[in-house]
């Protein structure tokens, strides 16, 4: 007897319907999977045999034929061991299930019949509700909160093979999966470090502020214990909270990447990343024989802090170039290309010379200038003009180390990043796509970063005396729409403009 069920696979974000169509005919007892399925659809078959006996099912002892379409479609991972567990049943005849045609089966079996959580639920859920005519989804019970995110869509999760029968036989006795995605404010921020636990740093303190609200990439050049790392820890506490479609973005890039289940349901804080300079250029960007997300991805809609910039392999820091300017990472492969969503802030941080003193104000620099100029030569010129903000973070007066004063905390300070966000967002109405100052193109450049003749002057002078590429022109032009936005200003003045100049003269301080 034929029996076909659904289930999906993932070809990056994007979810692919997958038939799972089962023969039991005559012949020796034996069970073949075609249809392109790797290792682990393969060792299927021996985890699926001891899921049936040991739920109390009976295994035909037939020649039984999986096969998993389309055909031409490489498919991946455990998550099929559950349809193809149900596909068998219903083709011997075991249960009766009237709701297969609009069900989709998600699940991985251990031998005692019991379903694992698997990785990539919830791109899935929210496809099976947009586009692939799925009306039902059924996972394991660990993985229900993850597909519940998506409205209108029902879902049930289970924790036996023998639940799932049950549920499939009748289906009217079980209720869906319900949960509630709603978090108290006052909570959201609570574990994040603040900004009051620095002392000092005010013009860092400054370039963070402006980071935040228009999401501009930052850089903190100076001497070990300085305060970068404490400074950057600390941007995502003064970052806006995500709205829910964001949130969704960022929930199913982790979902897919297997950390989802960590968090529970929807991610609702932007993310934080910081890979060791130890990382190779796949896992930052992604890659695998079945991409996966990379450290960029991860943190898209978040921060991405390069701690010790220097010390990371150039090569490696030279895949951020594109990703950088474009907002997503392509990975191609022989058969396929996939693209990944990449639009972070990049925070980085890193001494000015090897021993990292030079520049100090007490402890003498120990290194030749040819030592300083092959440290800096890690990072390409390129690179740095990528990154808005250069900022030089110095040693704290013992004054200030003693004092007892607070700065403003962070709250404070995301109220004001929130509605400089808001006046940009008003601004891009026009177009979704653009969600902050940074990722303004020409186009906008044009219509909302007009200058005046002493602005333009100041511009023009800035730009041969420090060197300036159009590139870098562009991103001071942001900048300057952010420092304006920040104190309600509709049109950007000259001392904007300074201000945004002052944060590429980092070259020459060093």
């Amino acid at each position: 007897m034929l029996a076909r069920v659904w289930s999906a696979t993932l070809l990056g974000l994007q979810a692919i319907k997958v038939g799972v169509e089962v023969d039991v005919s005559g012949g020796l007892p034996s069970i073949t999977v075609v249809g392109l399925p790797d290792t682990a659809i393969q060792e299927s078959k021996e985890r699926v045999k001891a899921a049936l006996k040991n739920a109390e099912f009976g295994v035909p002892m037939r020649k039984i034929v999986v096969n998993l379409t389309p055909a031409d479609l490489r498919k991946e991972g455990p998550s099929f061991d559950l349809p193809i567990s149900i596909a068998i049943l219903a083709a011997s005849e075991q249960i009766e299930p009237n709701i297969l045609s609009d069900t989709l089966l998600l699940g991985e079996l251990s031998l005692d019949g019991s379903l694992r959580a698997i990785a990539g639920v919830l791109p899935i859920a929210a496809a099976a509700k947009e586009y692939l005519g799925i009306k039902t989804i059924v996972v394991p019970y660990d993985n229900a909160k993850e597909a519940a995110i998506v409205e209108g869509l029902k879902v049930y999760g289970f924790r036996k093979l023998q639940e799932v029968a049950n549920f499939l036989n009748s289906p009217e006795e079980f209720e869906p999966f319900q949960t509630s995605l709603l978090k108290e404010d006052s909570k959201r921020y609570i574990s994040l470090p603040d900004l009051k636990d620095v002392k000092g740093q005010s013009l860092a303190r400054r370039a963070l502020e402006i980071s935040a609200a228009g999401g501009h990439n930052l850089i903190f050049v100076g001497p070990p214990g300085s305060g970068k790392t404490m400074l950057a820890r600390r941007l995502p506490s003064i970052m806006p909270e995500l709205t829910f479609g964001e949130a969704l973005e960022v929930s199913q890039i982790h979902s897919v990447a297997g950390l989802l289940k960590e968090h529970g349901t929807l991610i609702q804080e932007r993310p934080f990343r910081s890979p060791h300079h130890s990382a190779s250029g796949p896992s930052l960007v992604g890659g695998g024989s079945y991409p996966r997300p990379g450290e960029i991805s991860l943190a898209h809609r978040g921060v991405l802090f390069l701690d010790e910039l220097t010390e990371f392999k150039r090569n490696v820091l030279e895949f951020l170039r594109q990703p950088l300017e474009d907002g997503e990472v392509t990975i191609s492969r022989t058969r396929l290309s996939i693209q990944f969503p990449a639009q972070f802030t990049l925070i980085a941080s890193t001494n000015p010379c090897p021993c990292g003193y030079y520049g100090d104000s007490i402890q003498p620099c120990s290194c030749s200038p040819r030592q300083r100029e092959q440290y800096w030569s890690k990072l390409s010129g390129p690179l740095l003009d990528r990154i808005d903000l250069h900022v030089i973070v110095s040693r704290l007066k013992p004054e200030e180390m003693t004092s007892l004063a607070i700065g403003e905390d962070s709250q404070t300070i995301r109220e004001r990043v929130t509605q400089a966000r808001t006046i940009a967002q008003k601004r891009f109405a026009d177009d979704p796509s653009v969600k902050c100052n940074a990722q303004m193109q020409p186009k906008h450049l044009r219509q909302w970063c007009q200058l005046d003749s002493l602005s333009r002057q100041l511009l023009e002078n800035a730009i041969q005396r420090l060197g300036l590429s159009a590139r870098a022109m562009d991103r001071i032009l942001k900048v300057s729409r952010t420092i304006a936005d920040l104190v309600d200003q509709e049109n950007i003045k000259s001392h904007h403009l300074a201000e945004a100049i002052q944060y590429r003269t980092i070259d020459r301080a060093i």
